[in-house]
């Protein structure tokens, strides 16, 4: 949560308990006290008067039930102007506990809530005559369920995030099933399928079809063993007749169970039309007598304000005393007196208000600025027209790439052989002006083009899921590349594709040489890990120019991590290391492609608790791959989008982190609402949230302190959240330390910290590299 050294926090809560304190004593002696009692609330339970009431809201909503502090609080029923209904328990104005929802077509969901969401064991039923069983969380299907499908299909098993994801058993109206792996709402992985007739297939298989090695039997005994594709080209086997007697399946095509497959669909998953979590009260601010909400009233004349369910107000930009309500344990959201004030001034009006005490608290202990957005930029790059002094180079490279990418040649199987990535395999290609019988006519000069390791690469493309034709299309289009203003600190120059897709930079031959004696390591770790955060690279190349010079120009073609719908505000380039770590420009010129660096970081990412575990493994995986391989000097590069931005370009922080033991809080996600009810209105639209790639989080902003005369390399952190969506990947992963780095280690190590600089052993920089990300990064509970 908090810095455990931080005295400002500290105060912070001590002063956000005595409000708190001082708030029931007030509210004890001017309304009385019922005492009523939630069993999952921390230990220094509130005093909260529950009763009965009905309600008809300004809205048309309707309730009637049980009520506290100005919100459904107990059992009771709520009925929205839509038709949707919620009977069941409440929590300040949530759904949590059992309850039952229902929407006005039809469909309907009874089990267990929490914060709002469908969350732990419970049933829906769904308007097409779909039902499912078991495990939610956050709306989604998730852990253990059974679904039955209006037209008879049946699944039993294992889903993750609405889809069907582990060990399960779908079966088909007709009786054949399949039993083992998915992924994703795929069949993928091991497992079998069963016909009716006795004939299965037991092996691996690939986005719902046999692939790799596997079985086909029969149910006379005899078997057909070998390696499967949907190309009849890459399938080959051989049949084994039981007891080598019988002969009648020699005429059997391999491509029949394909063909059987092929009337076999996965039925698709309903698509909800509103989430109960979407749904927010429409409830008002004022005591149990107050005459706003329609219950009867004493004659209070306190004005009404309309809250939404979170007790925040439904319009306008949220305040910082509106943030504070999250930490006080009134539900109510009145303001409290300070305790050293008089109560009120004799009409009920408070004299001070105590949130506006703790804003001056934390001010005065941490004075600090209003964070703001980077100054929009113009597109990245100049664009590479006729007359600029690279522009043939640029023809000679969209030939190139056109050229590799069409040529024919048979698909390859993923298990590629040793002698694809020999450093010497390599194809030379002459492209003279006026074309020859394999390259077309061209306005340049004569060059050659070299294609290092082709059939490694187009492997990874496949591997990454890149369609040839949008590949080609993005980087050998009619439209023209673009040239980033300055070249790298290596002298390397960059190019951006139209798209933004693609990036491509010169290479040192040295780093060419690390990028191919690496490659077979390289391929095999993205065949092991999905979401390995390493540098994707889809091709080598190399041309050669004509005349006296003979001058060889290496391109690399990777991704570009930040080509996204969202707008990328900040941008970190992140070593562990300090010296030079730091942006020389003043923060007036810093735009939003500005690449700032460690000293420059003032957050702390906070990531959901399944995405931060992967993120670690996934981390230590890649760094023991770079350490191996003995590589140094890459870097964390982090995008980040922030969600909520005022028309005066202020950052506008999300609501403060409620207190460890709230157990409103416990299990809550730690993404903005709003955002998550659009991701799980459709479950598919999870597939674009990878490790690293449109990833919804929060960023914890933090402040450093001087100690012995240097900045702390991360910051303390203040409380200040952010909602964001992050982008990160590990980049630069072509600098072997050669002799050139441990000279300038040497170098450097006699002038400064050595534990300071970039340029380490490939071992102290991994294991130095980690322990800052582990610090920048954490788990958001």
């Amino acid at each position: 949560m908090m810095g455990k050294d931080s005295s400002m926090m500290k105060a912070w809560e001590a002063t956000v308990k005595k409000t708190q304190a001082v708030a029931k004593k007030r509210a004890n002696s001017i309304f009385g006290t019922a005492h009523g009692a939630h069993g999952d609330e921390e230990d220094n339970r509130e005093e909260t008067e529950v009763y009965m009431a009905e309600r008809v809201l300004p809205n048309g909503d309707y309730y009637k039930g049980e009520w506290a502090d100005n919100f459904p609080h107990g059992k009771g029923k709520y009925l929205w102007t839509d038709g949707c209904i919620y009977v069941g328990e409440w929590f300040k104005g949530k759904t949590m506990g059992k309850g039952r929802f229902t929407w006005p077509n039809g469909p309907c969901y009874e089990g267990e809530f929490k914060s709002g969401y469908m969350d732990g064991i419970g049933s829906y039923s769904a308007a097409n005559g779909d039902t499912y069983k078991g495990q939610w969380v956050m709306n989604l299907k998730h852990g253990h369920g059974e679904k039955v499908y209006s037209n008879g299909d049946k699944y039993e098993g294992e889903w993750r995030r609405g889809l069907q994801d582990g060990q399960g058993k779908y079966a088909w109206k007709d009786e054949k099933y399949y039993i083992g792996e998915w992924r994703n709402g795929s069949i993928w992985g091991k497992g079998s399928f069963v016909w009716i007739n006795g004939n299965r297939y037991d092996g691996y298989w690939e986005d719902g079809l046999p692939k790799g090695s596997g079985t086909f039997k029969w149910s006379d005994g005899s078997f057909y063993v070998g390696n499967w594709s949907k190309d009849p080209r890459d399938q080959s086997g051989t049949y084994y007749p039981f007891d080598g007697s019988s002969e009648g399946h020699l005429d059997w095509d391999p491509q029949q169970v394909y063909n059987d497959l092929s009337e076999h669909h996965i039925s698709p998953g309903e698509k909800v039309s509103i989430l109960p979590s979407q749904k927010r009260l429409a409830v008002w601010r004022s005591t149990k007598g107050g005459g706003g909400g329609g219950g009867g009233g004493d004659g209070s004349t306190t004005k009404p304000r309309r809250m939404s369910v979170d007790a925040r107000v439904s319009v306008g930009v949220e305040k910082a005393n509106d943030r504070m309500h999250l930490w006080g344990s009134d539900g109510e959201g009145t303001n409290n007196n300070n305790s050293n004030s008089n109560s009120n001034n004799g009409s009920g009006t408070p004299i001070k208000d105590d949130n506006d005490l703790l804003n001056l608290h934390l001010q005065s202990s941490n004075p600090k600025q209003t964070l703001k957005a980077p100054k929009k930029s113009k597109r990245q790059g100049e664009t590479i027209c006729k007359g600029h002094k690279n522009y043939e180079l640029m023809l000679n490279l969209q030939l190139g790439i056109r050229h590799s990418v069409g040529r024919p040649a048979p698909s390859a199987s993923f298990d590629l052989k040793p002698s694809a990535f020999d450093s010497k395999e390599k194809v030379w290609t002459r492209f003279p002006p006026e074309g020859s019988k394999y390259t077309p006519p061209h306005p340049s000069s004569e060059f050659k083009w070299k294609d290092y390791c082709p059939v490694v690469f187009r492997t990874l493309r496949r591997l990454f899921k890149v369609d040839a034709a949008d590949y080609m299309l993005s980087i050998c289009g009619n439209d023209a590349l673009r040239e980033l203003s300055s070249p790298g600190k290596s002298g390397s120059f960059f190019y951006l594709t139209n798209d933004d897709r693609y990036m491509i930079k010169t290479m040192k031959k040295a780093e060419a040489k690390a990028l191919l004696r690496m490659l077979p390591a390289y391929y095999n770790h993205f065949r092991a890990f999905d979401n390995a955060l390493v540098t994707k690279f889809y091709g080598l190349h190399c041309v050669k120019l004509n005349g006296p010079s003979q001058k060889k120009v290496r391109f690399i073609i990777m991704g570009n991590l930040f080509c996204s719908e969202y707008t990328i505000h900040r941008r970190y380039d992140l070593k562990g290391s300090s010296l030079g770590r730091i942006t020389t420009k003043p923060e007036s010129e810093i735009t939003e492609t500005t690449i700032l660096k460690d000293l420059d970081l003032s957050f702390i990412f906070r990531l959901q608790k399944s995405w931060f575990q992967e993120f670690c493994r996934q981390i230590d995986r890649d760094c023991e791959l770079l350490e191996q391989e003995g590589i140094m000097d890459y870097s964390l590069l982090v995008g980040i989008h922030f969600k909520d931005i005022s028309p005066e370009g202020d950052l506008i922080p999300s609501t403060s982190h409620t207190p460890q033991g709230d157990s409103e809080s416990e299990g809550t996600p730690r993404i903005s609402r709003a955002d998550m009810d659009q991701l799980l209105l459709d479950p598919s639209k999870w597939e674009s949230i990878k490790l690293g790639v449109n990833m919804p989080a929060r960023v914890e902003r933090t402040v450093r302190k001087l100690s012995d005369c240097e900045l702390q390399l991360v910051g303390e952190p203040i409380g200040e959240y952010y909602e964001v969506v992050l982008f990160f990947g590990i980049i630069d992963i072509l600098q072997d330390y050669d002799i050139s780095k441990k000279l300038e280690h040497a170098y450097k190590s006699i002038q400064y910290d050595p534990t300071s600089i970039s340029a380490v052993d490939p071992r102290q920089y991994s294991r130095r590299f980690r322990d800052f990300i582990f610090k920048v990064f954490s788990q958001d509970s």
